[in-house]
């Protein structure tokens, strides 16, 4: 099946596929997890814009925040009380941090949980959005909001495995550039689950 057969039927059948967990320690076999941690839910969008060339939307987070500065996300955040679980948080924090409609988006479903390495169970969660809307990047949250083809990102070739020293250890991970951008860690590797499950 090919984007040609209609988003919505490529999508429905990704999230039809059978698949595991992963987490920020996939590709690092010999890291030992510390026992009795405590994660926290989060939820985050992975909106895929229809269209002639269907695309992803991305954030580029602000360069000012404490933690991952400059580093490219989805919209998303931590479950809050009021959210209802991981698919009401990536919905508030989409709207929140770029301005996306929550009736815009049409939730497909939801990919297989991803633990990061800061203590988050990151849910993604996958939808459609149909009617064309303007970005408005959050103040002093968000520095850009792009889209890359989905195209791009189904292709596993453009994946690579590169590695940095990581509290005294060296980690591997996944990256998936795109232009100027430099998409690694937790977004990569979700986006690598999904394209996995968009292959022939």
């Amino acid at each position: 099946m090919t984007l040609a057969d209609g988003l919505s039927l490529v999508l429905a059948r990704a999230l039809a596929r059978g698949g595991s967990d992963s987490s920020d320690f996939d590709l690092n076999p010999g890291f030992v997890l510390p026992e009795g941690r405590v994660l926290r839910d989060a939820g985050v969008l992975v909106a895929v814009i229809d269209g002639a060339a269907p695309a992803v939307l991305l954030t580029m987070r602000s360069s000012r925040l404490r933690h991952h500065p400059g580093q490219i996300a989805f919209p998303g955040g931590k479950v809050d009380p009021g959210d209802g679980g991981p698919v009401g948080a990536a919905l508030r924090e989409a709207e929140e941090e770029v301005g996306l409609p929550r009736g815009a988006a049409e939730v497909l479903g939801t990919l297989p949980p991803h633990e990061t390495v800061t203590g988050f169970t990151v849910t993604p969660v996958l939808a459609r959005i149909a009617a064309p809307f303007r970005p408005v990047p959050e103040a002093g949250e968000v520095d850009e909001v792009f889209t890359v083809p989905l195209a791009h990102l189904a292709d596993r070739a453009n994946y690579r495995v590169q590695s940095r020293v990581w509290r005294g250890q060296r980690r591997f991970y996944y990256t998936v550039p795109y232009g100027p951008y430099y998409v690694w860690g937790a977004t990569a590797r979700i986006l690598r689950g999904l394209a996995e499950r968009l292959a022939p």
